[in-house]
């Protein structure tokens, strides 16, 4: 399996260098979605002491022209620190900064949805929304082939390799054990791991989060990810349907509730949200993958534990429906859903933003509202 150059490296002589003291500086390493909307970036500044909070760390900036955000004769673009993490790789006291990109005249470049987001959060956070989102992903090497699957053709067909033990069935656990402790030395909110359906796929959960948290948290989590498999010269996707065929494709399943939906008799509330989610099914499919649903038409097909893209469906305990309800909330009469639409590189943002919108703002139609006027 092709992996990369740069994990030959050693890592014995590497180290030798990181437990060099730092005396009172810090590093801070600036991360950014870029122009692909799916896309992370990264550079790191030093700072003269450790930041406590995100108001201690000063904007920056950075070539927008070489990140699909800019044209090269105005290509300067600012990054705003939004959410700041420990940093798993160089430890403390150096951080992980999470950042909003602003263009040349400080409104939010194109793929800068936190902001938005952020706004629509404030106007129900008397409802205490509450997210939780199952990132799948798939390993691959350096040649986007899966990882452990044979060279020259395919492995057996899917049943033994969810939530599987042993060689034959687990390929590449070292990485999501790295990846799950890195995210809980950050303080990232995740809070469970598991191989999936198809082999060399896997998921990590993000949440219980709050509002304009949950995309914090999970686009940190993902960087993570990309930087463990970095160390270990593999590559991970996020593609919705990295391999073609009888084979699963990768979503990141959105489970949502509120305040009321969480009280005696909240099931009524999760039902007369699911009826509004059902008025606005295309909305939300174009909200739930980066390219407006182009990406996701390739997942949900109606196979694969996915509903189908042209319809709208929901049921208790039935992963083949757009909105799952979990048995025991059936039972229970209260709780919350499983929206099962939003693809493995959706941007948390825009689909947290777009259940705000619809279940608890109320808005109808194909288009947001705009709440600013």
């Amino acid at each position: 399996m092709a992996t990369s150059t740069s994990s030959k490296l050693s890592k014995a002589v590497k180290q030798h260098y990181m437990e060099l003291p730092q005396g009172d500086k810090v590093q801070a390493m600036y991360i950014w979605i870029d122009g692909s909307g799916e896309g992370l970036r990264c550079k790191t500044r030093t700072l003269d002491c450790e930041p406590k909070t995100i108001e201690d760390l000063p904007e920056w900036n950075f070539d927008g022209s070489s990140t699909y955000q800019s044209e090269g004769s105005n290509s300067d673009m600012f990054l705003i620190p939004a959410a700041m993490f420990r940093d798993p790789f160089r430890k403390d006291p150096n951080k992980l900064v999470l950042c909003e990109v602003l263009k040349y005249n400080r409104k939010p470049a194109e793929t800068n949805l936190r902001q938005t987001c952020k706004r629509i959060m404030s106007m129900v956070e008397n409802n205490h929304p509450w997210f939780g989102m199952e990132q799948e992903y798939t390993l691959l090497g350096t040649d986007g082939h899966p990882f452990g699957w044979p060279s020259n053709g395919f492995p057996g067909p899917q049943g033994p390799y969810y939530c599987g033990v042993g060689a034959d069935k687990a390929y590449g656990r070292d990485i999501v054990e790295a990846h799950y402790r890195a995210c809980l030395y950050a303080g990232v909110d995740i809070c469970g791991t598991n191989a999936e359906v198809m082999p060399a796929q896997w998921e990590f959960q993000i949440g219980t989060c709050e509002g304009i948290n949950m995309g914090d948290h999970l686009w940190v989590a993902r960087f993570i990810l990309h930087r463990v498999c970095e160390d270990f010269g593999v590559v991970v996707s996020f593609d919705p349907k990295p391999i073609s065929g009888n084979w699963n494709g990768a979503g990141c399943h959105t489970n949502f509730s509120t305040k009321e939906m969480r009280e005696d008799g909240g099931l009524k509330i999760i039902e007369e949200s699911i009826d509004r989610l059902a008025k606005r099914h295309m909305y939300h499919i174009r909200a739930y993958d980066p390219k407006g649903g182009l990406d996701n038409a390739r997942r949900l097909t109606g196979h694969h534990e996915t509903s189908s893209i042209d319809a709208f469906s929901a049921g208790v305990a039935n992963r083949g429906a757009s909105i799952r309800i979990p048995r025991l909330v059936g039972q229970d009469k209260k709780g919350y859903f499983e929206d099962r639409r939003p693809s493995a590189n959706c941007d948390p943002y825009i689909v947290t933003e777009a259940m705000v919108r619809t279940c608890l703002l109320k808005e109808e139609g194909e288009e947001p509202t705009d709440h600013s006027k």
